[in-house]
């Protein structure tokens, strides 16, 4: 359910108006329900209930410290992209045994910060990886625990930016050079080789996809087993989708349904009943219904062929219609009698490809509020300081109380780095 809907004609967050919060905070300003996100999280928790199961939060959808902290003290493991994320979830209180790191390209550093923490898994995604790592683990006095990402070339028919189970992705280990892959680990004194992990892509809306690289991978740990590498845990990755328009994306009990009965037959008929535990990497089903972009109307420019709604929030705020052309969801937050005309949604940014939504149907005057919806994920984790812009305050709600949980940028924090050269 949405816990962003309007009471006596104002947009509220859970039970507090969004009215408030712009009075209180200022915009733009990013929202996040508490209830929601631990909603969205739970579905997840609860359809792994009685199941050797970890859900490893994807954090690079939204990582501040506030949502962290939420997700980890109900159980959440953590996918980790950086080691800066890492951090971020020591700071929050997080278990780094619990974390798994991906990416392509992490660094000796990143290895060794992971190493110190004892996270749970390297999910490894290339050979010349594979050797990094264990000369790593060998000059930390370690055995770095690793799973294989591996590519089942499976098309999750997704946006092209955010496909990444195809050959012509960067990400994973080939599936027909997975097998060497996993020898070539086997073999390295500095790793144990503990599990198996795939992530084809993101915005999902149907699992058949997800099941078909199950079953690719299903009959990959098979043949490992058959040459002694006896896999621990498989690691399906996340890419659920949400509703930003009019889509219906798979209800995830019934997905994780579907594959914990595939699970239990494969144990029950080819893996001699042996148990594996599973995990999931889901990010923008946790988080991204359960946040809103908070904007207030600046300028209403009319022209000859498009009308022009200026707001203060702009693409550096939200980059996900610039980046990917996505569609989000505007609304007023008070609503009124004034009659419709069709605007394009637009900031103060000096480029054209400054846009968050076109061609919408909006009763709107100067100074009036809006939200941009949908926008928990990919928003305030993908900001930038563009035009020398700081990025919005970040805040959660918890029934009918606000906590400001990031406080907006001032202009000197941009270029409190930066020194000049001598006269």
């Amino acid at each position: 359910m949405s816990h962003f809907l309007p009471k006596k004609g104002v947009l509220h967050a859970e039970d507090l108006a969004l009215t408030d919060i712009a009075e209180r905070f200022g915009t733009p300003t990013y929202v996040y329900s508490k209830a929601a996100l631990l909603e969205n999280f739970m579905s997840y928790a609860n359809s792994c209930k009685g199941r050797d199961a970890l859900v490893c939060y994807a954090m690079k959808a939204n990582s501040n410290l506030a949502v962290l902290k939420l997700l980890a003290a109900h159980g959440a493991g953590f996918d980790l992209v950086s080691g800066g994320e890492l951090l971020r979830v020591i700071a929050a209180g997080g278990d780094p045994g619990k974390c798994l790191f991906s990416g392509v390209g992490k660094s000796r550093a990143e290895m060794a910060l992971a190493l110190s923490h004892d996270i749970l898994c390297f999910n490894v995604e290339s050979i010349p990886e594979l050797h990094r790592l264990n000369e790593v683990a060998r000059e930390a006095g370690k055995v770095a625990p690793v799973s294989l990402r591996v590519n089942p070339n499976v098309d999750a028919k997704t946006h092209p930016y955010i496909a990444t189970g195809l050959k012509a992705n960067k990400f994973g280990v080939a599936f027909d050079d997975a097998l060497a892959a996993y020898r070539a680990a086997a073999a390295m004194p500095h790793l144990k080789v503990l599990g198996i992990d795939c992530h084809i892509g993101s915005q999902l809306l149907d699992d058949a996809p997800l099941l078909e690289a199950l079953d690719k991978l299903i009959g990959l740990v098979d043949r490992l087993a058959d040459e002694g590498i006896v896999l621990h845990h498989l690691d399906l990755g996340g890419g659920i989708g949400i509703t930003y328009d009019n889509e219906s994306p798979v209800a995830v009990p019934d997905y994780l349904a579907r594959v914990f009965a595939r699970i239990d037959a494969w144990r029950a008929s080819q893996h001699g009943g042996k148990p594996i535990k599973v995990a999931f990497e889901p990010g923008r089903s946790i988080v991204g219904n359960a946040g809103v972009l908070l904007t207030r109307v600046e300028y209403l420019k009319p022209g000859e062929e498009k009308n022009f709604c200026i707001v203060d929030a702009a693409m550096n705020d939200l980059m996900r219609p610039a980046m990917y052309e996505a569609w989000m969801g505007v609304e007023e937050v008070v609503q009124s009698d004034r009659p419709a005309s069709v605007y394009d949604v637009v900031g103060p940014v000096c480029e054209s490809g400054d846009w968050l939504a076109r061609e919408r149907q909006l009763k709107v005057a100067a100074n009036d509020l809006l939200i941009i919806r949908s926008a928990g994920a990919y928003g305030m984790s993908m900001a930038s300081n563009y035009n020398s812009r700081g990025r919005p305050a970040e805040v959660m709600v918890d029934g009918d109380r606000a906590y400001l949980v990031r406080q907006r940028e001032k202009p000197e924090a941009l270029f409190a780095l930066e020194s000049v050269m001598p006269d």
